[in-house]
């Protein structure tokens, strides 16, 4: 794995000169390329986020990249407002979706590599200025709550842009051990690695990518938290809901959201990071083990006694 290059600056360039037309796949073999991984796969997109944009004025010229830092530039609320009612200028905001790409390192449940891309458009927000609406701060004239919004109509193309690649073992072994957060991340992907799912798929990020929050310290550093995402989306099972069933009922539904997953063992995960499959469930599955029923594989057994001795989810 040695040819392997995490060059953040070769995969931003990458990101870069690809345009989005070309899709989440188009975007992979070029990632591939860049950073010499031929496995690289895309394995999730997470949309329906936004964050502030910038400043344009009534022809959609450009006034400002960033409304929070022009605004604070400025620093007086009044004299903002003065000066957007006289010429007209529109909020924009970014709409933004995430892409993860996938693929493994060496073998080991949680040894794969990780890249996230933010797909961007900018979009019309709201105008700076409405006669029925007065600011009583820089932060409430950047990000207004109340304010009706625009129609959000595109302002220039949409662009992708490099967030970060991880090698996630050794993300995981960053992050503080006293958490129990960690605790429970960790025995995740152990778990993982000792069930069939891990039998059949060796790299649990083919199924699961991990969802990174960063979160800014006063000393300058960063705090980082971590949750496993589904790589497909568990609201496509058509399930009813398992409440009641027991034994070869409940085996059978256990195995219809196994088919559906695509991975065996995977009601297992889904109940342990999704709100598909219940912590009931789990419950149920170790009650039939003791009352003699045996449609867990041996492995499968071990995983759900040790959960049942001591639960958790992530």
């Amino acid at each position: 794995m040695a040819r392997v290059m995490l060059d953040s600056f070769g995969l931003a360039k990458a990101c870069e000169r690809t345009r989005p037309e070309r899709g989440p796949e188009g975007l992979a073999r070029v990632l591939a390329g860049a950073c010499g991984q031929g496995a690289l796969r895309h394995v999730l997109t997470r949309s329906g986020w936004h964050r502030l944009g910038g400043v344009v004025d009534r022809a959609y010229g450009r006034v400002a990249d960033n409304i929070l830092h022009w605004a604070e530039h400025d620093g007086d609320v009044d004299r903002l407002m003065e000066k957007c009612a006289a010429a007209g200028y529109f909020a924009t905001r970014l709409q933004g979706c995430t892409h993860y790409f996938v693929a493994p390192w060496e073998d080991g449940s949680d040894d794969f590599l990780q890249i996230e891309v933010e797909e961007l458009q900018e979009v019309l927000d709201h105008p700076l200025v409405d006669p029925d609406w007065y600011p009583e701060s820089i932060a409430e004239f950047v990000d207004p709550l109340e304010l009706p919004r625009l129609a959000p109509e595109p302002i220039g193309d949409a662009r992708y842009v490099f967030r970060r690649v991880v090698r996630i073992n050794e993300f995981l072994q960053g992050l503080d051990p006293a958490r129990h957060s960690t605790v429970r991340l960790r025995r995740f992907f152990a778990d993982w690695g000792r069930s069939s799912a891990g039998q059949a798929c060796t790299s649990c990020g083919l199924h699961w990518a991990l969802a990174l929050r960063e979160m800014p310290l006063a000393d300058g550093g960063a705090s980082f938290s971590a949750k496993p995402v589904a790589t497909f989306d568990p609201a496509t099972i058509e399930l009813r809901r398992p409440d009641g069933l027991a034994g070869a009922v409940l085996a059978n539904w256990l195995h219809r959201v196994d088919l559906a997953a695509g991975y065996p063992f995977a009601w297992y995960f889904l109940m342990l990071a999704s709100r598909l499959v219940p912590v009931s469930v789990g419950e149920q599955v170790q009650r039939d083990l003791h009352s003699g029923f045996d449609y867990l594989p041996e492995r499968d057994v071990r995983v759900v006694t040790d959960w049942a001795a001591d639960p958790y989810t992530c």
